[in-house]
C-alpha cells in the first residue's frame, strides 16, 4: 500500500479545481482518485481540514461551508502521536518554517513508507533535503492508470 500525506496546497485543487490561477490541478484531482480507487491511503496531521477551510474561505467564501462539509466527510485518518508534533517542532526550528507546514512532513517522517506531496515550492525547497516529500507536479500517478 502506497501511503501520502497530502498538504493544504494539494487538497485546495480539489475544491478551487476550475481556477486558472491554479497549477497542477489535473495531478490533485489524479490523487484523489486513485484514493477514491482505493490505490493510494492518506495519512494526515490534525490540522490539515482546518488548514484547508482557511485557505478556502479566503480564495472562494462562496463554497467554503459547503467544501468543508465534503473534505470532513473523506474521513482521512489522523496522526496526533507525540513523536509528529516533537518531529515537526524540530523541523520548524530547522527550516524556519511554520509549524503548520512541518506537520504534515512531520507525519511522512514518523511512518514508514509514506510522502508528503506538496504543491508549495517554497517549503519543498527547504525540506527536500530532508527525504519523504516531493512536488505534486513530479509526484508519479502512471502505475495507478488504468
Amino acid at each position: 500500500m502506497t501511503y501520502l500525506v497530502l498538504d493544504a496546497s494539494v487538497i485546495v485543487k480539489w475544491i478551487l479545481s476550475d481556477r486558472t490561477t491554479e497549477e497542477d490541478t489535473g495531478k490533485a484531482l489524479d490523487i484523489l482518485q486513485a484514493v477514491k480507487d482505493g490505490h493510494l491511503t492518506l495519512q494526515q496531521p490534525p490540522h490539515w481540514l482546518a488548514e484547508a477551510a482557511a485557505v478556502i474561505s479566503r480564495l472562494s467564501p462562496m463554497i467554503a461551508q459547503e467544501s468543508v462539509a465534503l473534505l470532513h466527510a473523506m474521513d482521512f485518518p489522523v496522526l496526533i502521536e507525540p513523536e509528529i508534533y516533537q518531529r515537526a517542532c524540530h523541523l520548524a526550528i530547522e527550516l524556519q518554517q511554520h509549524l503548520f507546514d512541518t506537520l504534515y512532513h512531520a507525519v511522512a517522517l514518523c511512518q514508514p513508507n509514506t510522502m508528503l506531496v506538496t504543491a508549495d515550492d517554497r517549503y519543498y525547497r527547504k525540506a527536500s533535503k530532508i527525504g519523504s516529500i516531493v512536488r505534486l507536479r513530479d509526484y508519479p500517478l502512471e502505475r495507478f492508470s488504468s
